[in-house]
């Protein structure tokens, strides 16, 4: 079983447990919304802020920083230009 199938597979297995143990909890059946809703909001701050370092050397890092997270940098103009 790969990586991934493993994740999902505990997923599913803390999920029905979730059920089982706090079967008639509201209260804390509602946390795990909660904590999803977090799960969520660090995985896309993960993804569209945080670049990967590479130490090549004592005092070096490489930057690697994934495609989607390359912009155009466009420089600030005081005076913009009319489009016509």
């Amino acid at each position: 079983m790969g990586q991934a199938a493993k994740v999902l597979q505990l997923f599913k297995t803390l999920h029905r447990t979730r059920q089982q143990v706090f079967k008639n909890d509201v209260r804390a059946l509602a946390v795990y919304g909660v904590l999803m809703k977090i799960g969520s909001d660090v995985e896309l701050l993960l993804r569209k802020s945080v670049i990967q370092g590479i130490h090549t050397d004592h005092n070096t890092l490489k930057l690697v920083p994934r495609a989607d997270l390359l912009v155009e940098n466009v420089p600030y103009c005081d005076s913009p230009t009319q489009k016509q």
